[in-house]
């Protein structure tokens, strides 16, 4: 499974719950707010001032460690 920019926060949630660590480590607090459900990745990093790419490199690298 690898996400992009465009995968919204709570889809994540839902087929990756393990990562919740992940977010919450860069401030992401809100996984279950409304925010979440219609934010994508790339949108709530920048509200988070984290680099996009830099958090998906990490996610998916994360993701594919388990496999």
């Amino acid at each position: 499974m690898t996400f992009t920019k465009d995968t919204i926060v709570a889809e994540v949630m839902m087929k990756a719950p393990q990562t919740q660590p992940l977010f919450l480590n860069i401030g992401m607090h809100c996984l279950g707010c409304a925010f979440a459900t219609g934010e994508t990745i790339e949108q709530a990093c920048n509200t988070h001032g984290v680099d996009p790419d830099d958090f998906l490199e990490e996610l998916n690298d994360f993701l594919a460690s388990e496999a």
